[in-house]
């Protein structure tokens, strides 16, 4: 919450000073596991959104996102059609990238089909990924963070050699750590669990 005293990493604040979307986002989202599918689906078409952008414009228009993308429930959002797509192109509450569009309604469908031969999109992803990559170490700084990782080049491999688009290992990795794939929290932060 925007006033306390507790620190934070260093993203959160924008160039004006705190920014209470990406306060609230880092407080209570970025880096808890997600284990849910929609939540799942929902991330790593936001990260795709992000590309070329920062995440705050993509936090403002969020609930946007939301409603127009079905809360991203990937069995509906897979069978969305031309009108959909067009109906979105005309969303300006939403990022309005016909590429991002098509591969958000395309990953949609691979969700489903991941889904079906691992149980859960979640499954796959903790087949892929066993175990959650360590905390930075004491001492690192937010130079210290990577933006990719042979983990993340690798999932960002298999997920293309799929069919996803839009998953390139530098989104796949902010993907990772906005699930909790990866715990990227600086030591000082009061999320920081090193």
């Amino acid at each position: 919450m925007i006033g306390d005293s507790r620190a934070r990493c260093w993203w959160p604040d924008g160039l004006r000073g705190a920014d209470p979307l990406m306060v609230a986002y880092h407080d209570e989202e970025w880096g808890v596991p997600v284990s849910d599918d929609r939540a799942l689906f929902e991330r790593l078409a936001l990260e795709g959104f992000q590309a070329g952008l920062s995440w705050a414009t993509i936090l403002r228009k969020r609930e946007t996102f939301r409603l127009a993308f079905a809360d991203f429930a990937p069995e509906i959002v897979a069978a969305f059609r031309e009108a959909d797509r067009e109906r979105l192109l005309a969303d300006a509450g939403i990022v309005r990238n016909r590429a991002k569009i098509d591969a958000t309604i395309g990953n949609a469908a691979l969700v489903l089909k991941l889904a079906a031969e691992y149980d859960s999109f979640a499954a796959y992803l903790a087949a892929r990924l066993p175990r959650r990559t360590p905390t930075l170490k004491q001492g690192s700084g937010w130079q210290d963070v990577p933006v990719t990782t042979p983990e993340s080049d690798g999932l960002s491999a298999d997920l293309r050699e799929r069919g996803f688009r839009f998953v390139g290992s530098t989104i796949v990795y902010s993907f990772m750590q906005s699930v909790g794939l990866v715990d990227d929290h600086l030591p000082g932060c009061f999320r920081y669990r090193g």
